[in-house]
């Protein structure tokens, strides 16, 4: 039994490792094309390792656009969108958890009915919307369409189911109003599901592109994936720019998952999603 178990734990990390290689994979190319020349980059056959490791490509993407600007306003803005999703998130999973008014499950079924809505259906509202409010071209109006996620309301209110409502009606007991209990009892028990939110929201509010191309119009707004996609040309494409904006653009969401990492699993396993 004992070789039994040792030999399906050996096939096991066997499979784990070859399904890692293939993830880990596209990032380590990215990551050796940042630093291969133009020429290299596209050789035939290729090669993992560059011969001449060139720093260069990362200055020369300053040719193409204002690249610490379009850094700042990612920043900007996904920080603002993640921060303000996180308040909304775990305010409505509270008030769909643990606070009792009538129609509570209908109104809260009704609400995860517009995770089945295309966000590419909203936009031409969203822009209509923010066109008549002036929000079109303003960093309110970058931020604002992203503060609110039914997935995150979702994923906040299964954690929030698994606390006892004895350790709530304590605090009642005590004087605690319904937003103390919120602050004092119930964030700091659901704090490992909202470090994973918080990968999802930064991570969704910095690669995305197609909200930011429609609602922006001046360059001094412009966000990273924006400027990325003026690396692509119609003729021909720089790869070795492009993979060297890409790494640049892939480092503020890995640092952001090495904060979070040790809650990151915890956080998932404890919402009720296997």
């Amino acid at each position: 039994m004992r070789g039994r178990r040792l030999l399906a734990n050996g096939l096991a990390y066997l499979i784990l490792t070859a399904v890692s290689l293939v993830l880990v994979f596209p990032f380590a190319w990215m990551l050796s094309g940042a630093f291969k020349d133009s020429l290299e980059v596209v050789k035939m056959p290729p090669t993992l390792l560059p011969s001449h490791w060139n720093f260069d490509n990362f200055a020369r993407i300053e040719q193409y656009f204002p690249l610490y600007r379009f850094l700042l306003n990612s920043a900007v803005v996904a920080v603002a969108t993640t921060a303000l999703q996180l308040l909304v998130c775990t305010m409505s999973a509270y008030a769909f958890a643990k606070i009792p008014f009538k129609g509570r499950q209908g109104v809260f079924l009704l609400f995860l009915t517009t995770m089945m809505i295309p966000a590419q259906v909203t936009l031409v509202p969203l822009f209509i919307l923010f066109s008549k409010t002036n929000l079109i071209d303003t960093y309110a109006g970058l931020i604002l369409p992203g503060i609110f996620s039914a997935y995150g309301t979702f994923l906040i209110r299964q954690h929030m189911l698994t606390i006892p409502n004895e350790l709530l009606e304590a605090a009642f007991m005590d004087g605690a109003s319904y937003y103390r209990v919120f602050r004092s009892v119930v964030v700091p028990l659901v704090k490992p599901t909202v470090a994973a939110l918080t990968i999802f929201a930064f991570m969704g509010s910095w690669n995305n592109f197609l909200w930011p191309l429609i609602a922006v119009n001046s360059k001094e707004l412009m966000t990273l994936p924006l400027g990325l996609s003026k690396l692509q040309g119609r003729w021909s494409t720089e790869w070795d720019i492009l993979m060297a904006g890409n790494v640049v653009s892939f480092v503020p969401i890995f640092l952001v998952y090495l904060v979070s990492q040790r809650y990151f699993i915890k956080g998932m396993t404890m919402t009720g999603i296997k």
